[in-house]
């Protein structure tokens, strides 16, 4: 009998494979980095074809140090970097250009040309979201501009649109032969071009970026009983996996956190940061510069919304130092040379380097350090690297209460900077809230495992899931109120020295 879920999380840097059992434990795991492509300033793009290869390695590399066959797997689960959008020939399987990532600000003559027009509280009111580079909207608009060719094939019904968990779904079921081309309403929620009250693609937005509603999959729940499609036996498992789960990471990561009541709340600290908290049924329009999201649809129940504030740049901000600046050699190594001070020494890092997202929306604003003095050095600066993780993780923690008029008690916490205890120290201080962690910090897979487990039963209910979550580490507050008003207020000083530096037309 098949006691093991599979989980993709394919995600901005790196794409993982992960099994779980049914007690929410990995079993095992493979992992591979893919390129960066930096064409110019502002610009990010993947190679969907080297995405798609790495995803049927880490598949058959865990597979195989497993020994497990594919009738081992009950499901299979995708997660997915979200609004990184792909456009692809569905009668060869080739894109017709690079994925445009989430991070790409091109599109900002779209995006401001929009809200110059008087169309950005349609699209808010519709999508729950601003016009901004960051949605998958303007990037098909791009693509069906600017590449030979796309505009006729798309009229044609042959170039077709997906976000990377579209991508990996009609690939895995058997590309041109036959591939499923589906998403989920998480994923489908962030290309500013689907209804949030009738989850389905709405005409009138479609219009505005001018693409053809046959370019986009059919919208689905994120955990489907009947499944979006199987695995073929030329793919990675070598036979037939029923794909039952799909949300786009940050729904997955708080479906992994266990938030299923409202009021729960969740911090993932990835490339960017992303913090949802569960609103329950109910469409909570945010007044605050937070995006309207569903967090997940299982079966037919009704959908559950969320409030999300999205942060661009936090742990990138990390790599920044490492890549770019060259002050450390590794991630760990920022926490160790942040240690060497007790403060910043007065300094503030804005890493606004694709403007400023939640629940600023400023395109415009670009990356600054500020406050340094000769005294200051680069331990002043990696501490400030981590303050300002912090720091914008509060912004959207204040508006979400503005919002929700939730007071948050507790902020669970999940992702690659979980591991630097003392940046998790500095969150704690600077929201004077307790942050705890999970055991299984890898929570954006186990979101996507248990969508694909629950469809099919594996997982009963989600009291079940819950009782599988265990904490592994808690951080208290230390800060005095007058040391974190303080501290706060610097930063939103800090903030306004970054704001109106890029003219956008």
């Amino acid at each position: 009998m098949a006691e093991y879920v599979g989980a993709v999380d394919q995600g901005t840097t790196s794409t993982r494979f992960m099994v779980f059992d049914h007690g929410g434990n990995e079993v095992g795991r493979h992992q591979l980095e893919h390129q960066q492509i930096l064409p110019q300033a502002g610009w990010v793009e993947h190679n969907p074809v080297e995405i798609m290869e790495r995803t049927n390695s880490v598949i058959r590399t865990t597979m195989g140090k497993l020994g497990l066959q594919a009738s081992d797997l009950v499901a299979l689960g995708i997660t997915n970097q979200r609004e990184t959008a792909v456009v692809w020939d569905k009668r060869t399987g080739r894109p017709y250009y690079n994925a445009i990532v989430w991070q790409d600000t091109r599109t900002d003559r779209i995006a401001s040309a929009l809200e110059r027009e008087g169309k950005g509280d349609l699209i808010r009111h519709r999508a729950g979201l601003p016009p901004a580079t960051y949605f998958s909207g303007g990037k098909i608009q791009w693509i069906l501009e600017n590449v030979d060719g796309v505009r006729e094939a798309a009229e044609r019904g042959d170039a077709v649109f997906g976000n990377t968990d579209s991508w990996l779904i009609w690939n895995l079921t058997g590309g041109p032969d036959g591939g499923v081309h589906v998403t989920d309403v998480t994923n489908a929620s962030r290309t500013m071009l689907m209804d949030l009250e009738t989850l389905q693609w709405d005409d009138e937005l479609l219009a505005l970026f001018g693409i053809p509603r046959q370019m986009l999959p059919e919208i689905r729940s994120s955990s489907e009983p009947q499944g979006y499609g199987r695995t073929t036996a030329q793919g990675p498992f070598q036979g037939e996996v029923l794909i039952t789960g799909d949300l786009g990471d940050q729904q997955a990561a708080t479906v992994g956190q266990v938030c299923f009541a409202p009021g729960e709340a969740k911090n993932t600290y990835g490339t960017g940061n992303f913090m949802l908290i569960n609103t329950g049924t109910e469409l909570v329009r945010s007044k605050a510069g937070l995006l309207t999201t569903p967090a997940y649809k299982f079966g037919d129940q009704p959908v559950v919304y969320a409030l999300e504030g999205s942060i661009a740049v936090t742990g990138s901000a990390v790599q920044w130092l490492r890549d770019q600046l060259g002050i450390i050699s590794g991630a760990a190594q920022s926490e160790a040379l942040a240690r060497q001070v007790e403060d910043t020494g007065g300094v503030y890092f804005v890493p606004a380097f694709s403007g400023l997202f939640a629940p600023y929306w400023r395109s415009d604003a670009r990356g600054a350090i500020v406050g340094l003095s000769r005294f200051n050095t680069n331990a002043h600066v990696a501490r400030a690297t981590l303050e300002a993780i912090c720091y914008q993780s509060k912004d959207v923690a204040d508006a979400m209460e503005k919002d929700s008029g939730v007071h948050l008690e507790v902020l669970k916490v999940d992702g690659g900077v979980t591991a630097n205890d003392l940046c998790m120290q500095i969150q704690a201080d600077v929201l004077g809230v307790p942050v705890s962690k999970p055991v299984v910090a890898e929570t954006t897979a186990l979101g996507a495992a248990y969508a694909a487990g629950l469809a099919v039963g594996f997982w009963k209910d989600t009291d079940e899931l819950r009782a599988n979550w265990n904490e592994d580490k808690r951080w208290e507050p230390h800060w005095s109120d007058d040391q974190r008003a303080k501290g706060y207020a610097g930063w939103q000083k800090a903030v306004q020295r970054t704001l109106d530096w890029v003219d956008v037309d």
